[in-house]
């Protein structure tokens, strides 16, 4: 049996072909992703059981992605995260980008790469099943300098593995951080259960504490001890957001950048690991990045129909988002996202999966 298929998932307003690929493990565990927004469509995966459920959020057809910008599984760029005002200064000159959350610049701005007509310039079965995915960003898209080759790999890794491999190369200093934005429900996005109830560890001894639009305060990071983001050990989802937490009630949950024990190390480190105790799936998540972006999914507000055609309600799946920190750009304190010419952006995550 062949572990790639491709077919067309729709068309643009102009006419071009947007493809969907599926990638086929073991287990029947199956990823199938869209060259719109090189973004995760579906993720496939046994339960206990051995009965197979999708566990990301996403849409059924392309009209779906064009009409709502959620980024469901979306690759994110150039930025991902918030960029204060949307401004930051390179090499003396200051940049402007569009402000497209409050005051801020988030997710790449008003068309990001999460909006953008991806080319698969990459396929195959050998030595694992793959798909490598390209886009050009042009010197000044959304404000930022420098013309931005990029690439993501998607891969079959192991039985139940995924690997994402994001690499770009710039010809004029600029700033980069990519990332994939799914939504994780590991009960199966058809079932009406949310994830309260999932469990979730965290492998940060710190968090970047925010202002009420999300941008980390000039006194992060806070020690994660003796609070609510304390996810050395696991944890319910659910259990501490009720509580009298500030940080918790300014975002109305989670939505904060946890600093990654790791740091920045050149191949990935545990970064988290997320299960859902009634299926038995859970899902450990590897990085080379020095954060992830937890969020907790309570903005999901109803108005988004998905797949099986149910509707994303509040705290109906999570993000883990590996990544670097939101703001980097304006604080000289926090991991540089500076890219300059000759130098290669890498960025590797990969999603384990189980059920037991």
């Amino acid at each position: 049996m062949s572990k790639v298929a491709r077919e067309i998932f729709g068309h643009l307003p102009d006419g071009a072909v947007i493809e969907l690929i599926k990638l086929f493990g073991d287990n029947g565990f199956e990823v199938r992703l869209i060259t719109f927004g090189a973004a995760l469509q579906s993720i496939f995966v046994p339960d206990r059981s051995g009965r197979l459920a999708d566990i990301i959020l996403g849409r059924d057809n392309l009209e779906g992605y064009l009409a709502v910008r959620r980024f469901l599984g979306a690759t994110i760029g150039r930025y991902a995260n918030r960029i204060a005002n949307g401004t930051f200064e390179l090499n003396g000159a200051r940049f402007q980008l569009p402000t497209n959350d409050g005051a801020n610049a988030l997710h790449g701005g008003l068309a990001g790469f999460d909006r953008q007509r991806w080319a698969v310039i990459g396929i195959g079965e050998r030595p694992e099943p793959f798909v490598t995915l390209s886009y050009v960003s042009a010197d000044g898209e959304e404000g930022y300098p420098g013309r931005l080759q990029t690439e993501i790999t998607y891969r079959i890794s192991g039985g139940m593995e995924l690997s994402l491999e994001f690499a770009a190369m710039t010809d004029r200093p600029t700033i980069v951080n990519l990332t994939n934005h799914s939504f994780f429900n590991l009960c199966g996005v058809e079932s009406a259960s949310g994830i309260l109830d999932h469990r979730l560890v965290i492998a940060a001894d710190a968090y970047l504490p925010v202002t009420a639009s999300g941008i980390p305060l000039a006194s992060a990071p806070r020690d994660v001890e003796g609070t609510p983001f304390d996810f050395r050990g696991s944890h319910r989802v659910g259990a501490r957001l009720g509580g009298p937490d500030e940080q918790v009630a300014i975002r109305s949950g989670y939505d904060h950048n946890f600093c990654l024990r790791a740091g920045a190390p050149d191949q990935p480190e545990f970064a988290a690991r997320l299960e859902d105790p009634s299926s038995g799936r859970a899902l450990e998540l590897w990085t080379n990045q020095p954060g992830v972006q937890f969020y907790s999914g309570q903005f999901l507000d109803g108005s988004v129909i998905g797949k099986f055609g149910r509707a994303h309600h509040r705290f109906d799946a999570l993000c883990l988002e590996p990544q670097n920190y939101p703001d980097a750009p304006n604080r000289p304190d926090f991991p540089s996202a500076r890219l300059d010419p000759g130098q290669r952006y890498r960025h590797v995550s990969r999603y384990r999966f189980f059920a037991g």
